[in-house]
């Protein structure tokens, strides 16, 4: 064996620079990880510098990865060695991602020297993320034939992630030191073997001797367990954290509490610094235990159940008087940040997160990894530990929501990007075990959803950690024989930018309300109608008569049913003869008339309709809901949105379940712009009153894209989506601001309602132009409060629906130049028109205070 860091007999072997310790290993090999067991770091440093030297004589290129708080292992001025320093509080998924990028960059046959590994714990707050770096960058070390370096302190780590770096590493070593006596024993050293590698070794002139009396090895581990009687068992760095939680309580000094309070805040609920300042505001000590205790893994919680969870703390803070009774208290589990990695790492998928984070994998490696991740399997404490979430629920319906880093925060809710799940959770214990499993994997796998990817890229936020948490939460509602469904849920909004009346107060706030589960109140509804109220005036609709106002209330209910096992929709009229127990006198009106026409057709009678009135007019509804808004916005110093579930008691009043708290995102008011008050017809493109979003709008239009409705009406289904795909493919070939104008909805699932584009598609425009056309069949919705609405808003489109049949609004498309409106080509592309309008734009024009809107040509 040499010394100089290679052997010239065998080029598989690489000296640890101490003749005496390759000895003992019988020597390294190209793809050791080396991993050193240590209670004082010196020992760990005094082996390697020989290392070092040794290598740096053999010519080979040596890289310290330098990320510790402890002082470097090796100097500047050391010949041959390239530091990296990399930061370790970016987080999991940036680090581990530096370092792999770095591996890569450097390549085959490089030797590297890194920090001790406990170090991450102070970044990371997580003993199972340490075990998960090395899980994840020792095989790619070995895969390129380097030697590698590692240390640890083993009194710092759990038997889990002590276990599984042993078992994923080559060489592991103990060094043991009792005064000055110090010991050297390999724990592990694959495919080498002799009669007495693996006893205790003492260090004597240069060589290291077995100690082969075991009175010796005795006095020595007697001698250890005394000096380390006072030190914690082997416990997660996790669960040690919030045992100095319980101790601060416990002990009542302030100074402790606010120290421990901001080193927990940061692991556990946010980065973002307007998240922590509320959360330091309204979460206590107290709170962070209680979210320990119903927590799955560890790592965040995720924004999601952060923002849930402030908002109720501002509610009892701030109006313990109204809400100590009537906000319903939550049930909801946590399934911790960390365990998405673990799940990666656990079936072996970092080198695919890898290729997707790249510039060229971003979008085309990402269905792939969603179809991995499909397929995935989980590591075997976070199964026992679903069981145990089971248990607590029983058999009543649960849901699991994605709860990501960066969901719900200022600026960046995520609105519908990422999958939430029903489960009816009904069957044999390991049926639900195996649905829930099933469900999780789905809302990881919509982190590599395209329209999540492209929002992330759109906002600059596709380089930025993004793990997702969960938020499991038990489902607010009552048993309906085969049926399960909460009496009302809605969306809230503090500000309500968009009001359709001009004696309407923003400030007042919105909802949207609809029976049954609140997915047809957050989702865009494709063949039904939500109850939109703006709070000031709850009894003003945007209808111009009774009749309108039945024909647009929601005639569809999304329930659990339990029979099926599955989210279905039924629709009111058959539900409400199926169930005598629905509270229809307190949520809807009979319709007088159709109930007659019923009766004379021998159909069944009363026919309801879910107007809300009910509710609105008898009960505290709208007051508490009023209350609700402006506390949480007071709480969050920025307009916010809540989702909620209603459950009403006998006599119609409401207690409030709060699912969900975000910051509103809000399109930025302009100032004030002047319509002109005389426009010749031969300019005007459209005039409406009302039925527009945007707040003061004032916008140059350089190109238009629009879908023919004479066309797009004879084409096939087939058809509609290819003219889906080439509006995309348009809207991304230019930056000109551009306006784009269809018929009915456009986002649409329903190809007869509108144009199916994805959001993603149209993420670009500036202008959204909805147009009632087609005889009726195609009518835009506004959707206040959906995701639909949040996207818009987000992304600064402002949004125009226009009815040409309505006394307020006109609509002259034949003004656009150029434009043919007696084709009779019928083909997706003949349907789209597009107006290059650079040389004589349009004008949009908006005021949010008298509800006027114009676009024209300016003289």
């Amino acid at each position: 064996m040499s010394g100089n860091g290679g052997n010239s007999k065998d080029n598989t072997r690489v000296s640890s620079g101490l003749p005496g310790l390759d000895d003992v290993l019988d020597g390294l090999r190209i793809g050791d990880n080396v991993v050193w067991r240590v209670n004082d770091l010196e020992d760990y440093r005094r082996f390697v510098t020989p290392f070092i030297e040794s290598a740096a004589s053999a010519g080979r290129r040596i890289i310290y990865l330098r990320f510790g708080q402890h002082p470097p292992l090796v100097s500047d001025t050391t010949n041959n060695i390239r530091i990296e320093n990399i930061d370790a509080l970016s987080g999991f998924e940036a680090f581990t991602g530096r370092v792999w990028r770095l591996i890569e960059e450097h390549g085959q046959g490089a030797f590297y020297v890194c920090d001790c590994l406990s170090d991450l714990l102070n970044a990371w707050a997580t003993d199972a993320m340490v075990g998960n770096f090395f899980r994840v960058v020792c095989p790619f070390l070995f895969e390129l034939e380097t030697v590698a370096w590692f240390a640890l302190y083993p009194d710092r780590h759990s038997r889990t992630t002590l276990d599984r770096i042993r078992q994923t590493t080559q060489v592991m070593v103990d060094i043991h030191r009792l005064g000055e006596d110090v010991q050297i024993q390999p724990i592990k050293a694959w495919c080498r073997q002799s009669p007495t590698m693996f006893l205790p070794h003492r260090e004597y002139n240069g060589r290291f001797i077995p100690v082969t009396h075991s009175s010796d090895a005795t006095r020595l581990q007697a001698g250890l367990e005394l000096a380390q009687l006072n030190r914690q068992p082997l416990l997660d760095y996790w669960d040690r954290l919030f045992i100095q939680v319980a101790s601060a309580i416990e002990a009542g000094d302030e100074a402790q509490s606010a120290d421990i309070l901001d080193r927990v805040l940061n692991v556990l609920i946010s980065r973002d610094p307007r998240m922590l300042e509320l959360a330091k505001r309204y979460l206590s000590l107290e709170s962070l235990l209680g979210i320990r205790a119903r927590m799955i893994g560890s790592g965040y919680i995720g924004g999601k159940a952060t923002g849930m969870l402030i908002a109720r703390s501002i509610l009892l803070t701030n109006q313990p008087d109204i809400w100590q009774d009537n906000l319903e208290p939550h049930d909801s589990s946590y399934l911790g940040s960390d365990a998405y990695y673990a799940f990666l790492v656990h079936n072996g998928l970092w080198p695919a997160i890898m290729r997707q984070r790249s510039a060229d994998g971003y979008l085309s490696e990402a269905e792939q990894l969603r179809q991995n991740i499909l397929a995935g399997s989980f590591p075997p404490e976070i199964r026992a530990e679903l069981e145990r979430l089971l248990d607590h629920y029983g058999q009543y319906p649960i849901m699991v929501r994605s709860s990501s880093l960066q969901e719900d925060g200022f600026g960046n809710a995520f609105a519908g990007k990422y999958d939430s799940v029903f489960l009816i959770n009904q069957g044999a214990p390991e049926l639900r075990l195996a649905a829930l499993e099933d469900a999780i994997r789905q809302v990881y796998a919509s982190t590599m959803n395209e329209d999540a990817l492209i929002y992330r890229q759109q906002r600059g936020l596709d380089q930025r950690e993004e793990p997702m948490a969960l938020l499991i939460q038990r489902v607010n509602g009552r048993f309906h024989g085969r049926y399960y469904l909460p009496d009302a849920a809605g969306v809230g909004v503090s500000r309500n930018t968009f009001a359709w009346d001009t004696d309407m107060d923003p400030a007042a706030g919105m909802v949207r309300l609809v029976m049954g589960l609140g997915t047809r109140a957050v989702d865009r509804i494709e063949d039904d109608h939500a109850c939109v109220m703006a709070l000031d005036y709850p009894g003003r609709r945007p209808f111009r008569n009774q009749d309108e106002n039945y024909r647009f209330s929601q005639h569809l209910l999304d329930a659990l049913d339990l029979k099926e096992g599955k989210l279905t929709t039924r629709p009111l009229s058959l539900l409400s003869k199926e169930l005598s127990d629905l509270p229809l006198q307190h949520l809807g009106e009979v319709d007088q008339p159709a109930s007659r026409r019923a009766e004379e057709l021998g159909l069944p009678a009363p026919v309801w309709r879910l107007t809300f009135q009910p509710l609105v007019s008898k009960g505290q509804f709208v007051a508490r809901l009023s209350s609700l808004l402006k506390t949480l916005e007071a709480g969050y110093q920025h307009p916010v949105d809540v989702e909620f579930t209603l459950h009403l008691d006998d006599a119609g009043e409401p207690a409030f379940n709060l699912v969900q708290c975000r910051p509103l995102a809000t399109v930025g008011e302009t100032k004030a712009a002047t319509i002109p008050a005389e426009i010749s017809d031969r300019q005007l493109l459209f005039r409406t009153r009302g039925h527009f979003m945007g707040g003061n709008i004032n916008l140059c239009i350089q190109r238009v894209i629009r879908v023919d409705a004479s066309i797009y009406s004879r084409l096939t289904v087939s058809q509609r989506y290819e003219v889906a795909r080439l509006v995309g493919q348009q809207v991304r070939t230019g930056d000109d601001k551009t306006m784009l104008i269809g018929p009915g909805r456009w986002g649409t699932s329903s190809p007869e309602l509108g144009v199916p584009v994805r959001f993603a598609d149209i993420a670009r425009v500036s202008v959204l132009v909805e147009v009632a056309e087609m005889d009726g069949d195609m009518v835009p919705d506004l959707s206040y409060g959906s995701h639909f609405f949040q996207d818009l808003v987000e992304t600064g489109i402002a949004y125009v629906a226009l009815f040409p049949s309505g006394r307020s609004c006109v609509y002259q498309p034949e003004r656009l130049p150029g434009i043919d409106t007696h084709s009779r080509d019928v083909s997706p592309e003949r349907a789209i028109q597009s107006f290059d309008l650079r040389a004589t734009p349009l004008q949009l024009t908006a005021d949010v205070v008298s509800q006027n809107l114009a676009c024209y040509f300016p003289d």
